[in-house]
């Protein structure tokens, strides 16, 4: 069911306080500083452990705001998604509400990759969120600037050298106090924006600059190691300006399918919804790119930016002579903007003019907002602890962007556990952690406290080794129980549905392996299935489920006072039947991989030909250190586990080869 219709800003602006002078007398178990992805879910989820809460954002009217593509899902991020609404997080409803295009990617492979994604209506989602700040209990949310965290000696029975106590703010006398603090300060940590050969302080154009104080307070009280990293936006576009007959429309999909467990439906309903345009760069855009370079200092500079998510620039330098994909995506219902994914630019606003009208969908382009660069200070996350306190810190969590990560969805996920464990260390409860076997949560956090990062992190199914079992149709069976009995953030309603799924799955199930036929009978029931003549077995209702040509709605026709009872969940019995006994060969595999941690890598592959699934990233790394063992790979900062289950097949099955030529050649000469 869809949460009812948000209330008007106007009516969360005037329940919002704007004084810290009456909350500094207060003391509060949780601190959150940060209205972003990571800032409201972390607060949100802090309240609903039973924490007492304060969320200081330095601008009311942003909180929950979208801050760069209106969108939210995809390959790998929709699994987070689905994650965090499982644990009853905001993020998956508000998709839900603010979705104008709802579409799934990688369709074309197995379920377990596939990406729910939505294209958002900015002020939709804005609004929302808002809305369900407003209602949580035990939630206050303040406007102001974090000048510098309260620091004191740490507790001697607890591990660690220093205790955080509380923030003070800026222009403020008065401390606030708190048990725990959560810092989610997105881009905006010594933030800086660029726009060709201007710099300016800031986190995101329109808004002031953070207090420099808390910077310093990370680096030189705490002596936290902090880095530098970069990120950027394109211009938004007039829609009226653009030539759509240039482009190749892309519809959404004709039956708009949820983020969140709680509900069937999207608020956008399937006709109302708005199309996204395809169109590519050509030589022209390249030339301005080469010719403007001196007028960018962004791009002249040594910070890392998002591999997945590059610039203009930086996609012609590394790949010239290549044409790219523009996405071109509308930004709400009645928004007259569209923002052009793939143009992310940081050269002067003339010269972003000149660079889009190459394009021949926009050659009578409009802009009305330029893009621009940022480059913002990062906490290095291997100084974090599983549920994302800061090791040497007691009372100090961080969430989000200053974890060196890229993305609304990893930042919620991140804020949502962060506020988690910030709640239950103040109230006295243990800190808790998710597993890379059960969650893509897990193994976005595992990677982040174990190898850090080099550059902006983004999830991709592919850094998970579990994901046949991580998908997103189980992630309520995985997360909801777990967040209800251990964790403490499920309510209970969401519980109670979590539960009623849970028992009718089973007795699904139950129902198809007690379905025992021969292939002959299951031939007479099923006649148009394809199934072979040759033998005449036993095969159970989850066994035939497995055949491409057989959905569950079809085997529920041939039994129907057996099966359609459960007709409910036709989709998701029949993603269970078909990933059951490949989720039970990646366990062992994955058991057999920790076994052989001594396997010897041969030291002429080639890492950039080799016929395996490993990505661009992945490869460098291998090819630049050259590990002489599986185990060593493993350590290796930025190879994901699943590229050591791809590397451990591939020399496997390249050194059974091997001997099987060896024993044939022996055998001739013989």
């Amino acid at each position: 069911m869809l949460t009812k219709k948000p209330p008007a800003l106007q009516s969360f602006l005037s329940l919002v306080s704007r004084r810290a002078s009456h909350l500094a007398r207060q003391r509060y178990d949780v601190i959150v500083v940060g209205g972003g992805h990571a800032g409201t879910e972390a607060a949100a989820a802090a309240a609903r452990v039973g924490a007492k809460t304060l969320m200081v954002s330095q601008k009311i009217q942003t909180i929950g705001a979208l801050s760069c593509n209106p969108s939210l899902g995809g390959v790998g991020k929709g699994q987070l998604v689905k994650e965090v609404d499982a644990l009853d997080g905001l993020c998956g409803r508000a998709g839900d509400y603010a979705g104008i295009h709802f579409s799934i990617l990688n369709r074309s492979k197995g379920p377990a990759v596939w990406g729910p994604r939505a294209q958002l209506d900015r002020q939709r989602y804005r609004e929302f969120i808002q809305s369900e700040l407003l209602s949580t209990p035990g939630l206050t949310v303040l406007e102001g600037s974090v000048e510098e965290l309260l620091v004191s000696d740490p507790n001697p029975e607890e591990s660690g050298q220093h205790r955080v106590t509380g923030i003070r703010l800026a222009n403020e006398v008065h401390p606030i106090s708190a048990a725990s603090v959560v810092l989610t300060t997105g881009t905006f940590l010594s933030g800086s924006l660029f726009m060709g050969q201007t710099e300016s302080p800031g986190g995101r154009i329109g808004d002031a600059p953070s207090s420099p104080g808390l910077s310093q307070t990370l680096r030189e009280t705490l002596g936290l190691r902090v880095g530098r990293l970069r990120t950027g936006t394109p211009p938004r576009i007039v829609k009226e300006s653009v030539d759509f007959s240039l482009a190749k429309i892309h519809p959404p999909d004709s039956h708009p399918t949820p983020f969140s467990f709680l509900n069937t439906r999207t608020h956008c309903k399937s006709e109302e919804q708005l199309p996204c345009y395809l169109t590519y760069t050509t030589p022209g855009v390249e030339r301005v790119v080469r010719e403007s370079l001196h007028l960018n200092c962004h791009i002249q500079q040594d910070t890392k930016g998002p591999r997945y998510c590059p610039s203009i620039e930086s996609r012609v330098l590394r790949f010239p002579g290549r044409q790219h994909q523009v996405w071109l995506e509308p930004e709400g219902v009645t928004s007259d903007l569209l923002y052009p994914q793939g143009l992310s630019m940081t050269m002067p606003p003339d010269v972003q003019l000149r660079l889009i009208r190459e394009i021949p969908a926009l050659h009578r382009a409009e802009i009305h907002t330029p893009g621009y660069g940022v480059q913002y200070d990062f906490v290095c996350p291997t100084q974090l602890s599983p549920a994302l306190q800061v090791k040497s810190t007691q009372g100090l969590f961080l969430a989000g962007q200053i974890n060196g990560t890229t993305g609304y969805e990893e930042a919620a996920a991140q804020g949502l556990w962060a506020g988690v464990n910030a709640a239950r260390l103040a109230l006295s409860m243990p800190t808790v952690a998710l597993s890379r076997t059960e969650s893509y949560i897990g193994v976005l956090i595992d990677d982040l406290v174990s190898r850090g990062v080099t550059e902006p992190y983004r999830m991709f199914t592919s850094r998970a080794e579990y994901r046949t079992s991580l998908r997103p149709d189980n992630a309520d069976l995985r997360l909801t129980l777990k967040g209800f009995e251990e964790v403490g953030c499920v309510s209970s309603s969401r519980y109670q549905e979590a539960v009623r799924v849970r028992d009718r799955l089973q007795d699904a199930l139950t129902a198809l392996q007690a379905l025992a036929l021969s292939t002959r009978n299951w031939r007479k029931r099923l006649p148009d299935v394809g199934m072979s003549e040759a033998k005449n077995t036993m095969l159970t209702g989850m066994e035939v489920l497995q055949y491409n040509d057989v959905s569950f709605e079809t085997l529920a026709s041939a039994f129907p006072e057996i099966l359609s009872p459960h007709v409910e969940f036709s989709q998701r019995l029949k993603i269970e039947a078909v990933y059951r006994p490949h989720c039970h060969l990646q366990k062992k595999e994955i058991e057999r991989i920790q076994k052989e941690e001594n396997m010897s890598l041969p030291q002429d592959i080639d890492y950039f030909s080799l016929s395996v699934s490993l990505s661009q990233e992945v490869r460098e790394i291998l090819d630049k250190v050259r590990p002489t063992t599986l185990g060593a790979a493993t350590r290796l900062q930025g190879i994901t586990p699943a590229a050591i289950v791809h590397l451990f097949n591939y020399v496997r099955h390249t050194g059974q080869k091997g001997k099987r030529a060896l024993r044939h050649k022996n055998n001739q000469m013989e």
